[in-house]
């Protein structure tokens, strides 16, 4: 992960400056880096290719951080990790084309490894994350998101690029067919498992864990799961206030805690854990099913507790 930072730094000072500058605040920002670490982990554990994993790690992490410049520009977000956003500081203007390049220099980086199966996945991950950003664009404001819709635009939006990066690391390992499905399948798994407890933070963590304002997301009229399972079990009031939130674009007349309170006595929260901890189990059989090339290897410890770890960030 150290040669992954210097590789990401490096990029960032060789950047076009005005990229360069809202990249080097980005990645400076912090963040858990759990998508390079994932790539890495599982290209251990398939059998290493260090120097191309290194390279690829950075590749995701870029790809990443493009994906949160253009969420901040079309949530109008102002704050990422605790810090202005982008689009806060610099404009959208600026953000979005940053973002645009951010993508162009990922994928001239992959390139590099002249290995079209590596730009295939990168190319089907990017093209499904743009698909959940127009899939969530079509559901802001409404009231009838179903649990169908939310776990499709958590594949979409986030599961698809644990799910690559898993994937990625495979084939670089060397590994093929259904050995290389099983890491997909963990890591996209893995990435269900992270939604859901992104999804329960918005309800349970303060600004300060968070990052960014309680109940963000329904401010920005976005209905996360755990709301649609406290409207499922027929709170009324859950119900109205909810949709007065929705319609007022804030919490005007309503306030955020008032709405955590009724989801918290609902069940809902419960319920939205249970399946966090359905899918980090799904995620755990996925290498405890499959033999792989260093099954007993401390790559295989370190993704079977890789599921605990997303499960402990509501801790």
């Amino acid at each position: 992960m150290v040669l992954v930072e210097q590789e990401l730094s490096r990029q960032s000072a060789a950047a076009f400056q005005p990229v360069g500058e809202i990249t080097s605040y980005l990645l400076g920002g912090g963040g858990k880096r759990l998508r390079p670490a994932l790539l890495l982990l599982t290209n251990g554990y398939a059998g290493s290719n260090r120097q191309s994993a290194i390279h690829l790690a950075a590749v995701v992490e870029l790809l990443h951080s493009a994906t949160l410049i253009h969420d901040d520009v079309i949530d109008s977000a102002d704050t990422r990790r605790g810090r202005p956003s982008a689009n806060s500081r610099w404009g959208n203007h600026r953000s979005v084309l940053a973002g645009d390049w951010l993508y162009m220099q990922s994928f001239k980086m992959a390139l590099e490894e002249r290995n079209f199966r590596i730009l295939d996945i990168l190319i089907d991950l990017t093209r499904k994350m743009v698909e959940g950003e127009l899939i969530q664009l079509a559901k802001i404001g409404r009231m009838d998101v179903t649990e169908d819709d939310a776990l499709t635009l958590a594949t979409y939006k986030t599961a698809c690029l644990f799910s690559g990066c898993a994937r990625l690391g495979a084939v670089l390992g060397g590994l093929s067919g259904e050995e290389e499905e099983a890491l997909a399948d963990y890591g996209r798994y893995s990435g269900l498992a992270f939604q859901m407890v992104d999804d329960l933070l918005d309800f349970t963590a303060s600004a300060e864990q968070l990052g960014k304002p309680v109940l963000s997301d329904l401010k920005e009229g976005k209905v996360t799961l755990p709301l649609i399972y406290a409207m499922e079990n027929g709170h009324r009031e859950a119900r109205e206030l909810v949709a007065r939130v929705l319609e007022e674009k804030d919490f005007i007349s309503v306030r955020p805690e008032t709405i955590v309170s009724l989801v918290q006595d609902s069940g809902a929260l419960d319920r939205a854990r249970a399946l966090a901890h359905d899918y980090a189990g799904r995620a755990k059989a996925c290498i405890n099913g499959h033999a792989g090339r260093n099954h007993d290897s401390e790559y295989a410890r370190a993704l079977l507790t890789l599921p605990d770890f997303i499960l402990e960030r509501e801790n």
